[in-house]
């Protein structure tokens, strides 16, 4: 009975996260949707098959930086905005399970972040 409540209390912890984690997924297809583009055709301007390009979407795996680029390109809209969320999407993942420290470690980081840029 244990193992039952670990394993759904692991799925319900999964679930949560890839409902708030791919930022850049969720855009993706928010643009898609607004445009008319078929996945099919995203995944072919990647060249990729159009079940990678599903998983990039879903939040299943991570689109390359080179991608991010070609997507705002193709819906000519600024390469920084979806790089931020996809940045966002991989600080999101090396935080994941850290529900103890996550907030302080994002305090550290950006402390260091604004101390480099004010540095320059």
């Amino acid at each position: 009975m244990g193992q039952i409540k670990v394993a759904i209390g692991k799925l319900l912890v999964k679930q949560i996260y890839k409902e708030i984690k791919m930022l850049l997924g969720q855009k993706i297809k928010e643009l898609r949707d607004t445009h008319g583009v078929l996945q099919r055709q995203l995944a072919s301007l990647l060249e990729i098959d159009t079940p990678m390009f599903s998983k990039i979407e879903r939040g299943d795996r991570r689109a390359k930086r080179t991608q991010v680029i070609q997507i705002a390109n193709y819906f000519k809209i600024d390469e920084k905005e979806l790089l931020i969320l996809w940045v966002a999407d991989k600080v999101l993942d090396a935080i994941k399970g850290e529900d103890e420290f996550k907030q302080e470690a994002i305090k550290v980081a950006n402390a260091k972040i604004q101390s480099d840029t004010d540095s320059i």
